[in-house]
């Protein structure tokens, strides 16, 4: 398969997987290492094409991004810039400090599998933890973000079933756990999403926060590596990168809409299984090698 071949598969892979639970980054390291694309250039590329599919979250929330802009009123219960600061400062500052370990060490398909399966569980107990509120609260499946602001007295279910009840301990919560997917395999979307629904969001409310810290969390990433790994970029790579960054955002833009619909109606459940037949496959083929 030619470059660009190879380019745009691993952008339509980026882009269907990165707001997914599943580990985007696990995905291209896995399907990049199958089809011998690896190498530093491979490793800056999987980094660039998330640019397309944050881009992707820039247009689909394009009014809310611009309202973080203005001076936020601390008083009112809407989401704004202070739990966007909090719920990006913690995994900001930890890839600063441990970019270049990440990227040297944790790159390869063990690590993945091993992300894997922490991630799994952890979504597994998110879950287990959504659906006995929802039991408790009395709250039909897939109508948490549709049900009142407020839960009844006595219930387990979510206090902020909307992304505007986030509150600040609840966005930096989800912060903390962000950090978690620093690890190649745990996924992004996975760690932020169960954080969320562990401090009390719903699915939805979790999910979107999800995306919108993804927004400058993604942004400092990509800068940080582009700024790194601008030496070993060649003229000639930039046709590649913007192939797969073009991929990627398109099919981003379709996955988000399709996401949150399957969230609201299945929850984390099928997310889980298939990471976990993906761990069992992928454990098979390496205790083959080895």
């Amino acid at each position: 398969m030619s470059e660009f071949g190879v380019a745009v598969l691993l952008g339509a892979l980026e882009g269907l997987t990165e707001f997914l639970p599943i580990s985007s980054t696990g995905h291209l390291i896995l399907v990049g290492h199958w089809l011998g694309f690896t190498g530093e250039l491979a490793k800056t590329f999987d980094i660039f094409i998330q640019l397309g599919a944050i881009f992707a979250i820039v247009v689909l929330y394009f009014r809310r991004l611009v309202g973080f802009l203005t001076v936020p009123d601390l008083r009112a219960r809407r989401l704004n810039i202070v739990h966007l600061a909090l719920g990006v400062l913690p995994a900001a500052v930890a890839g600063f400090f441990l970019h270049d370990f990440i990227k040297s060490r944790l790159f390869s398909p063990q690590t993945v599998v091993y992300g894997l399966f922490a991630g799994a569980l952890l979504m597994a107990a998110a879950e287990w933890v959504a659906r006995r509120g929802e039991a408790n609260a009395g709250m039909p499946r897939g109508t948490e973000a549709n049900a009142g602001t407020r839960r009844r007295p006595g219930s387990a279910g979510p206090t902020a079933r909307t992304v505007d009840e986030l509150t600040y301990a609840q966005a930096l919560w989800i912060g903390l756990f962000q950090t978690l997917a620093l690890y190649p395999g745990f996924s992004r979307s996975g760690a932020t999403i169960s954080g969320g629904i562990l401090a009390g969001a719903s699915r939805a409310a979790a999910a979107e926060f999800s995306f919108l810290v993804a927004v400058p969390v993604m942004f400092g990433a990509v800068g940080l590596d582009l700024v790194k790994s601008w030496s070993i970029i060649r003229p000639e790579d930039w046709g590649v990168l913007f192939a797969g960054f073009g991929t990627a955002f398109v099919t981003a833009m379709l996955a988000v809409v399709t996401f949150l619909r399957l969230l609201k109606r299945y929850g984390l459940g099928p997310f889980v299984v298939y990471r976990l037949l993906l761990v069992a496959v992928l454990w098979g083929v390496l205790a083959r090698r080895t």
